[in-house]
């Protein structure tokens, strides 16, 4: 059974950048995220993750199509 949360390493790892990229991400609001337990280990939900992506894919062809070579 997949996993319905990730770990900012997961993340990065599935993105192809640095888990302290990641940590920008959530910490500025750009992609959502839980804290869990006493140490505060973040947490983003698979569903979570696969919109962020899908509104990438939508915020980069509008900025194609404002901007053509």
């Amino acid at each position: 059974m997949p996993s319905r949360f990730l770990t900012l390493s997961d993340v990065a790892e599935l993105l192809n950048i640095a888990p302290a990229q990641v940590y920008t991400l959530v910490r500025n609001g750009e992609l959502a995220a839980i804290k869990i337990g006493a140490r505060g280990q973040w947490r983003i939900e698979d569903r979570v993750l696969e919109k962020y992506i899908s509104d990438l894919y939508l915020t980069t062809a509008e900025f194609v199509a404002q901007n053509p070579r």
